[in-house]
């Protein structure tokens, strides 16, 4: 058992230190994977236990002002990261059909390195998309799922910038942080309040453009399957699949959502995306929901099931959305206006 256990040992540093990418070795968390998923580990406690604890007898906090600033930053963060992808080899010198990754000290080589690495330390920025939620008490919308997803991001990406940053599977980041420009460009403009959201009319359009998304990403990545291309099949594959498992839960959402049928929401989807601002369904505390194109919802319980259910009545308005009051306290559930 011993010699099992040192044998491990022996190729868990072999593999970091010869497989790995030598050029980001001593770059900020990239020595070991250790601190990244200790990070992850803690944001999972925090998410599911330690912060709805201490929200426990505490009223939701306001953060009309706080989520119009960190929505705009990062908005202009994640342009700024796509620009890089595109600057660093998307726009031109990159492949769309195969793209080895150039491991080289080149001076485009090191940007894409580079850009990979600010996308990794974007993941832990998205944390606060859950702290945000955990604060105004919306704790629906911190479901098994969205916490898996949000926590599993950041090792993954790790991965990634560890061992191969560049190349093919990029595009998979460069498409997301596009789509990311556009999401919390929509959150800002929600949070800015009533008089701004008869210019985010198009946020149904926002859900298909998400699904596009996952179709081009599981597209691109498996026609490696097909053919031969000096590029990791084990990271092609990790992300294609991330790709097919998110267009089903995004496109389970549309169909609930945006579907006239009442069977949509009778079959009781377990795999809804997370909610874009509605105009007319808000959760119990009345404040303006956010998130990213990453999932929010667990396959255990939809945050649809919540706002949906019939055990809600509508009540006041907040003057950004109406909130939805359980029958079974009526006015005692009722919040203040954000």
């Amino acid at each position: 058992m011993a010699h099992l256990v040192t044998s491990v040992i022996d190729e868990y540093h072999d593999m970091l230190e010869n497989d790995s990418d030598p050029r980001v070795k001593g770059w900020f968390l990239m020595s070991s994977p250790l601190p990244t998923l200790a990070i992850c580990l803690f944001y999972v406690y925090f998410s599911r236990v330690m912060g709805p604890r201490l929200m426990e007898n505490r009223k939701p906090f306001n953060l009309r002002n706080v989520l119009i600033i960190y929505n705009f930053m990062q908005t202009i963060f994640s342009a700024w990261i796509f620009y890089e992808y595109l600057m660093s080899g998307w726009w031109g010198s990159y492949s769309f059909r195969c793209q080895p990754v150039d491991y080289s000290y080149n001076p485009m080589a090191l940007r894409m390195a580079n850009t990979c690495w600010w996308y990794y330390f974007s993941k832990f920025t998205e944390f606060l998309d859950t702290l945000f939620f955990i604060l105004r008490k919306k704790f629906s919308h911190v479901s098994t799922l969205h916490v898996i997803h949000h926590g599993c991001m950041p090792f993954s990406v790790w991965m990634g910038v560890k061992f191969a940053p560049g190349g093919h599977s990029t595009f998979f980041a460069l498409l997301n942080t596009l789509v990311h420009v556009v999401m919390y460009f929509y959150y800002m403009v929600a949070a800015m309040g009533p008089k701004y959201q008869k210019y985010i009319w198009w946020k149904k359009y926002l859900t298909t453009f998400q699904m596009v998304q996952f179709v081009l990403i599981f597209s691109h990545q498996f026609q490696l399957l097909f053919t031969e291309c000096n590029y990791p099949k084990s990271f092609m594959i990790w992300i294609g699949l991330h790709g097919v498992m998110f267009l089903f839960l995004f496109s389970d959402f549309y169909k609930v959502k945006y579907t006239s049928s009442k069977m949509a929401v009778k079959d009781n989807n377990k795999g809804a995306c997370m909610p874009l601002l509605d105009d007319e369904k808000s959760s119990q505390n009345g404040k303006i929901g956010n998130g990213s194109t990453d999932i929010a919802n667990g396959l255990t319980k939809s945050y649809l099931e919540s706002e949906l259910s019939s055990t809600y009545r509508s009540g006041y308005s907040n003057g950004i959305n109406s909130v939805y009051v359980s029958q079974s306290t009526h006015c005692s559930r009722e919040r203040k206006m954000d």
